[in-house]
């Protein structure tokens, strides 16, 4: 009632807009849950009875043993790199996001063509030293190989937010249990982790949701997961109501890893109780300590981009005379117009609710902002079932509504790019909403009301005040959307129009073809892209800490 009441007071252009947005975003995950307590067919029945076990303890197994390594790699290398000086550090501060920029699909046909028998490992082993050894040795297409591989491309989430928390820490908290007695492990174990309790466990979620979403990687290695299962059983078997009984159960998976979170993390808060903060200050390693800090930051490095990057390279060298065709440049279009095109209507879609809820207070403002974000904890699958099945009765409206003008609308939506960037929109509203939002709450809204006192409307507040001073945050946002967009896999594998492909779909499919060379091409494009983005946006973080 409280919140019905709110509406009404609340009620304008921007919270129509707002409700509008939100309705849509929650539209398909919606649909997954009605249809999910649907009759079941037989397929459902034998997937349940002989099939669901292993694909819930594959996906378990994954989830839990990638949470477990790239949490003590993420937090070790951010810990390392924030309290201590040593050899290359700075680079290292940056370095060691770049494996972010390497989609995990990539790695993983990237490690599979470095260690297979054709590849450089075995073949230096066969014809430089006379050395044949037992493939199951380098076997990586394996649960271990992928949880390799997840752990290689996605610490950077763990090790990026520990570090900033780290970051902003008193550096009493360390002076004070040193001058106890306490050794840089005890500080560490006992007192650190404690306090960044809440960013670890928050970090952790993104990377299990990241696994939760790939398919990529599971479908190259033959891991059976929910995700591969959805695919074979919508595409080969055409059975969409055993689709949406995986999709529903997947989101259960989803929503019990959300509300672990919420346990885990407890109601434990830590603050600081004085306004006078001096940050942590890096204490200078010399000696064998300093180059075993480099050594460990190093030999991560090398595995999470140099090694896989260095391969590509190679790889392009050798095909990219037949690769760099007419085709290839009409995949770079495809992939940066989709691209763009999503991340502009996000950033509108964001600006609008983001907007809407600074301004506003209450239950109703709450829920829109909370609700933004949910879109990004869906896996892709799930979504691109939704949003089909929405299309698909669109396309049966305007069939019936336009037959009197003797017009075949049957394929006109569910065939368009309309479908894509539509479910990427729900797929990545967060990311773009998060960016703004934090641009917004920076700047704050006293300068809109002095606008609004001095006589100017909401909206030419809106665009003469509030877009100027967040422009920077918007451009972040843009960005940060458009490298997800450029590197999303199961989305655009199941929404994409017949003839259209992408960088990703590409590199994919060549890689499933066992034509790993060709891959490389198109894999080093969106790896360049992103490091380019993941470099810039360090140097503006840095430039902030500055300032």
């Amino acid at each position: 009632m409280r919140l019905i009441q709110q509406i009404k007071t609340q009620f304008n252009i921007w919270a129509l807009l707002s409700f509008i947005f939100i309705t849509i975003i929650l539209l398909p995950t919606t649909l997954i849950a009605i249809q999910f307590f649907g009759e079941a067919n037989e397929n459902w029945y034998h997937i349940r009875e002989y099939l669901l076990i292993d694909i819930i303890s594959n996906t378990v197994i994954l989830l839990v043993f990638t949470a477990l390594t790239t949490t003590i790699i993420g937090t070790s290398l951010a810990w390392i790199v924030t309290v201590y000086k040593f050899p290359f550090r700075s680079f290292f501060k940056w370095g060691l996001i770049l494996p972010l920029a390497i989609p995990p699909f990539i790695g993983a046909y990237t490690y599979h063509g470095i260690v297979n028998y054709t590849g450089f490992i075995q073949s230096t082993l066969r014809n430089s030293f006379g050395i044949q050894m037992d493939q199951k040795f380098f076997s990586i297409m394996s649960l271990e190989g992928t949880i390799f591989i997840f752990t290689m491309f996605l610490f950077p989430y763990v090790f990026v937010i520990t570090k900033s928390f780290f970051e902003n820490q008193s550096s009493s908290i360390i002076e004070n249990a040193r001058l106890l007695g306490s050794s840089s492990f005890g500080i560490f174990f006992r007192i650190v982790l404690p306090i960044s309790r809440a960013a670890i466990i928050g970090s952790i979620t993104i990377v299990m949701l990241e696994v939760i979403n790939d398919y990529g990687v599971v479908k190259y290695y033959g891991i059976q997961t929910f995700i591969t299962s959805i695919f074979q059983t919508w595409f080969a078997m055409g059975d969409k109501d055993s689709a949406f009984k995986l999709a529903g159960t997947l989101m259960v998976v989803v929503i019990m890893i959300l509300l672990l979170e919420k346990i885990v993390r407890g109601r434990k808060q830590f603050s600081f109780s004085s306004t006078k903060i001096r940050p942590i200050q890096p204490t200078q390693l010399k000696g064998l300590k300093a180059w075993i800090a480099f050594s460990y930051c190093f030999f991560i490095f090398s595995f999470g981009f140099m090694i896989p990057f260095i391969q590509l390279i190679s790889w392009m060298l050798m095909t990219y005379e037949r690769i760099l065709s007419k085709e290839f440049y009409i995949l770079v279009g495809n992939s940066f117009f989709t691209a763009a095109i999503a991340s502009m209507f996000i950033v509108v879609i964001g600006l609008i609710i983001a907007n809407y809820s600074r301004i506003h207070r209450g239950l109703f403002p709450k829920f829109l902002s909370r609700v933004t974000v949910l879109g990004y904890s869906v896996p892709g699958a799930v979504i691109a079932i939704g949003v089909i099945t929405i299309f698909l009765a669109l396309d049966r409206y305007l069939s019936s509504l336009f037959t009197m003008f003797s017009i075949d609308t049957t394929f006109v939506l569910r065939t368009s790019l309309v479908m894509l960037i539509s479910a990427y929109i729900i797929r990545f509203l967060a990311v773009g909403y998060n960016s703004i939002e934090a641009g917004f709450e920076k700047v704050g809204i006293r300068f809109t009301e002095a606008s609004r006192t001095l006589g100017s409307s909401t909206i030419k507040t809106f665009f003469k005040v509030d877009i100027p001073m967040v422009k920077g945050a918007i451009f972040g946002g843009f960005i940060l959307v458009f490298v997800d967009i450029l590197k999303e896999l199961p989305l655009t594998m199941l929404l994409q129009p017949f003839n259209f492909q992408t960088l990703a779909t590409r590199a994919f499919r060549y890689a499933n073809d066992e034509m790993i060379s060709e891959a490389a091409s198109a894999s080093l494009l969106i790896i360049l892209v992103s490091a380019v983005c993941i470099f810039f946006f360090h140097r503006i973080l840095d430039r902030g800490e500055q300032r």
